[in-house]
């Protein structure tokens, strides 16, 4: 039995996509089991649980052989990994751990929240005793779809400096997570999942510029006005301050490593942004 938790968004949605297509069954936990998307079949058991409720999460992972563990970005994010993780161990199978955590976790960047909790999520797997592997995936291309208004005005304003980053398709992201979760022989093992090539996000901007059909101009905005813009925009204060700290990474050029472990595992290269960018045209025109 393989569990998924975050089963509903970017990357768990399509894991347990690509999970039913290996007829593989799945285990999904959701928060209600009345709003479970359409697409599931008779192989996707959903089951409610809260990342804050251990019984909830005990009953989930009852059985389960193998665990997708994946949490939303959150001020408890930390939290709810150590409790997913508490609950395997007293399922007492020992059923293995794949953690979706983040770039470069293994080095254990300071002043990076989002980075932080995972790398604490790790350290608690670690004690835990339980089988592990991890996929770390840099920032994925799907995020630049909520910059597409701003696209269509000629503007791609984010703070990220001059840095180059390595960002990846959340597909390939999937699409790893599937074959480690089917596959033996990645106990022990964090994968560094990227894109084939490291943008700054000017050539971001040169890139979506060429699909619109338009000029399209990078605006590298100051971390201090990207935070009061979210923060007017409805963002918590946690969550925008953490986006701020991540940009400030990708500024200072520690998001650039470029990974072949999407195609190590996947057996193809991974997707290009000017692919992904040409795939998805009609929402920057």
């Amino acid at each position: 039995m393989i569990v998924v938790t975050g089963a509903t968004g970017t990357v768990g949605s399509k894991v347990v996509a690509g999970l039913r297509e290996r007829g593989e069954s799945v285990r999904a936990l959701v928060r209600d089991t009345a709003a479970v998307p359409a697409g599931w079949d008779e192989g996707v058991q959903p089951v409610a649980a809260d990342f804050g409720d251990p019984a909830s999460l005990d009953a989930a992972l009852a059985g389960a052989d193998v665990v997708y563990l994946l949490v939303a970005v959150d001020s408890e994010m930390a939290a709810h990994e150590r409790n997913v993780i508490d609950a395997a161990v007293r399922t007492g199978r020992r059923p293995r751990i794949v953690l979706h955590g983040a770039a470069g976790l293994e080095h254990r960047p300071e002043g990076v929240r989002f980075v932080g909790a995972h790398v604490a999520g790790y350290d608690h797997l670690l004690a835990s005793g339980l089988p592990w592997t991890v996929v770390a995936p840099n920032g994925f291309y799907q995020n630049f779809l909520g910059q597409a208004e701003s696209v269509k005005a000629g503007q791609l304003a984010v703070p990220g400096g001059e840095g180059a980053v390595s960002y990846v398709d959340a597909r390939d992201v999937a699409d790893s997570a599937v074959r480690v979760l089917t596959t033996e022989g990645h106990e022990g093992r964090i994968y560094t999942l990227t894109g084939p090539a490291a943008l700054t996000h000017g050539e971001i901007a040169a890139e979506l510029g060429a699909v619109a059909g338009r000029t399209v101009d990078y605006l590298p905005v100051a971390p201090e006005a990207a935070l009061t813009e979210m923060l007017k925009a409805g963002w918590d204060a946690w969550r925008a301050e953490g986006m701020v700290e991540l940009y400030g990474l990708y500024a200072a050029g520690h998001a650039a490593t470029v990974s072949a472990d999407v195609e190590k595992l996947t057996g193809r290269p991974a997707r290009s942004f000017a692919d992904f960018a040409a795939e998805h045209s009609a929402a920057f025109h």
